[in-house]
């Protein structure tokens, strides 16, 4: 397949795993890349990589075993991805290897070299004026590879306003332009995945970066500044065919997955304001979009509205039987069966802090914020977790994880009958790092994982 690029998409990152079914076999994960963050904290320090041990024969499993600081303060770093990733299996001369780190405050993007996966390098660092100055955008958050160009959502312009749009690199890691020939109908940007057999990308709307950078605000939902449409792609034309626009029952959708089969037409969102999750698929040629699973709001004292569970990640496993997703404000975090895409099954949910008070405490732990950035093993049997949202959302709502810091846990998942629990062995306390308490955020594996991996 060609991109409009001008680029053989088959001919670009390699070697990645050849077919879901092959990343399953892959040998268990023994490292974990997680962010950690001090951007608006109490500690005085830059944002920083950590390379945790997961390996459970090591003498250093559960421990952070490297930690690369960035070179300035308030980036915010937030989501990350690779340079390359499975949809280009095949080309040897291209390697998974580094990562592209950006600063969601600053609009700065690390590129990191992982050519030694125990202690990761800085190799070169875009600075804001060249990503403002080439794109007239900033925001920087969701990364994918794409042919030899690597494409990166930006949620705001240079002013820190909507619609925001689509930052391409190549594979040197100069910013080349934006990808996007037209932007009708998109209000904001957020979270975006694409599934090139069907010449689709379909991407979310979390809202202005000025709505969401001082924090929380009723008012800024009523006044329009977040998001509530989900924009399916022509990919190959990087025009919109299609928008859902879901009204007040579809506010804030945030991360969007298709199945790893590069057949199915099959994907979901999870939307955290209503906090529900839609599923979408080809019909006769179109695509249609039904909400799936609708969760309730709580009562809780001192709060004006009965509080959302707030959906704030979601994945599906490799084989596409299982999908998880985490309600950050009630604590917690649910797996369900989907081997019917169309009638998700409850089948496991686990309780991991929150404003509930069901998840306090964790194997004797306790929990500050609430269940958030997830990533699953390639064979689907571990799942991993954090608890920081975003600093001003932390604080405002998790107040407590400026002291205590926020954790990682190790979720065991019963892949043959479904079913989860919180593995007692493994807990990374993030409160007690050498600078004082982080914020951990998410997660890559040095192999590839659920959340990056495209197969053309």
């Amino acid at each position: 397949m060609s991109t409009s690029t001008g680029h053989d998409a088959n001919a670009c990152c390699g070697p990645g795993y050849a077919s879901p079914e092959a990343a399953m076999r892959a040998p268990r994960e023994k490292l974990l890349y997680v962010i950690g963050l001090y951007t608006g904290t109490r500690v005085d320090a830059p944002d920083y990589l950590a390379t945790v041990d997961v390996d459970p024969d090591s003498p250093t499993y559960a421990q952070v075993i490297h930690r690369l600081e960035m070179p300035n303060k308030g980036d915010e770093l937030h989501h990350f991805g690779w340079n390359a990733c499975s949809s280009c299996h095949g080309d040897a001369s291209a390697e998974r290897r580094f990562l592209i780190v950006p600063g969601f405050r600053s609009s700065r993007i690390h590129i990191v070299d992982t050519g030694e996966p125990r202690a990761p390098r800085l190799h070169k660092v875009v600075e804001p004026e060249e990503v403002i100055g080439r794109t007239g955008l900033t925001a920087p958050h969701t990364v994918h590879c794409l042919g030899k160009e690597i494409i990166v959502s930006m949620l705001g312009d240079a002013e820190g306003e909507g619609p925001g749009g689509f930052l391409t690199m190549n594979q040197d890691f100069e910013v080349t332009g934006r990808w996007e020939a037209g932007l009708d109908g998109m209000k904001y940007n957020y979270d975006f995945w694409y599934q090139p057999r069907h010449n689709v990308m379909v991407s979310s709307e979390f809202g202005a970066p000025n709505a969401y950078y001082p924090g929380f605000r009723l008012e800024d939902v009523q006044a329009g500044r977040y998001g509530q449409r989900l924009h399916f792609w022509n990919f190959r034309d990087r025009r919109i065919e299609r928008t859902f626009d879901l009204g007040a029952d579809g506010l804030v959708p945030l991360e969007v997955r298709f199945h790893h089969d590069p057949d199915s037409s099959h994907g979901y969102v999870g939307v955290a304001l209503s906090s529900n999750v839609y599923h979408w698929h080809k019909n006769d040629g179109g695509w249609q979009l039904d909400k799936v699973i609708q969760e309730e709001p709580a009562e809780l004292a001192g709060w004006p509205i009965p509080v959302p569970p707030l959906i704030t990640d979601i994945l599906l496993s490799m084989d596409d039987r299982f999908m998880y997703f985490s309600n950050w404000l009630h604590g917690d975090l649910r797996q369900y069966d989907i081997t019917d895409p169309a009638r998700p099954r409850l089948t496991g949910q686990v309780w991991i802090g929150g404003l509930l008070g069901r998840g306090r405490e964790v194997n004797g732990r306790a929990i500050a914020g609430g269940p958030q950035m997830l990533q699953l093993s390639l064979d689907g049997k571990r799942l991993y977790c954090t608890t920081s949202l975003l600093s001003s959302w932390d604080n405002q709502f998790y107040p407590e994880l400026d002291e205590r810091g926020s954790c990682l846990l190790q979720i065991d998942c019963d892949t043959e009958n479904g079913g989860m629990r919180i593995n007692p062995a493994f807990f990374v306390d993030f409160g007690k790092e050498p600078r004082g308490p982080a914020r951990a955020h998410e997660m890559r594996y040095p192999g590839g994982d659920c959340t990056s991996d495209i197969w053309l």
